[in-house]
């Protein structure tokens, strides 16, 4: 990105590639609008337009975006490749295994060539648990419409609820035992996503299901 840098380790914290020019003459035309980005955040100066502010919020969250995608496959790859050192692999590299496990769940659901680039990862969460032409006949409706995710979502509890059984056979009712502070931590968790407990519960069952049959 043009005007997001990494910073250097120097005291001066001066971005990386900057020009020298640029860095001896702060003053000088654009000099004074650039975001420069940290392990822990971004300096962004006060003379920063609108619209280089508004460019580089659309930025950032493709790059945020992308990194879902990157992660999942990074994970799906050393678990098929790796299968006995995978997890030492994600610990060495500092990230946290739940996470990894639910970007590589979507990224092992939908190959390259049917993931949209008009559309959020958290847009095909949504349907990686529906069947392939389904989930697709989702998307394709999705990026028509520029449904947002969270209209997206709303969309799919609505047709769940106003759709008749396929057959004669009905959904099963399953009831569980569990210590209340369990399901109080799977509230907040349900929470913390945006999804209602009942959703979050079978989308977490069926992410557990395919990770242990391996789908």
């Amino acid at each position: 990105m043009q005007h997001i840098a990494k910073y250097d380790r120097s005291d001066r914290r001066l971005p990386v590639g900057r020009p020298a020019a640029e860095a001896a003459h702060p003053g000088r035309p654009g000099g004074q609008e650039r975001i420069f980005s940290t392990r822990v955040g971004l300096k962004i100066p006060t003379s920063l337009t609108y619209d280089r502010w508004e460019k580089a919020g659309q930025r950032i969250f493709q790059i945020a975006d992308s990194s879902a995608w990157c992660l999942g496959d990074w994970l799906v790859y050393g678990q098929d490749r790796y299968t006995d050192r995978y997890q030492t692999g994600v610990q060495a590299a500092g990230l946290d295994y739940q996470t990894l496990r639910n970007y590589a769940w979507v990224a092992r659901h939908f190959e390259l060539g049917r993931r949209r680039e008009a559309l959020s990862f958290g847009h095909h969460a949504e349907v990686a648990s529906l069947p392939p032409a389904e989930a697709d006949t989702w998307l394709d409706q999705a990026e028509q419409h520029g449904w947002s995710r969270n209209e997206f979502r709303l969309r799919l509890r609505e047709s769940r609820r106003g759709t008749p059984p396929a057959g004669p056979a009905r959904a099963s009712q399953l009831r569980i035992s569990a210590p209340c502070d369990h399901v109080q931590r799977w509230r907040e968790a349900a929470s913390r996503g945006d999804r209602d407990f009942e959703e979050w519960v079978l989308l977490t069952l069926d992410r557990a299901t395919a990770h242990e049959l391996g789908q």
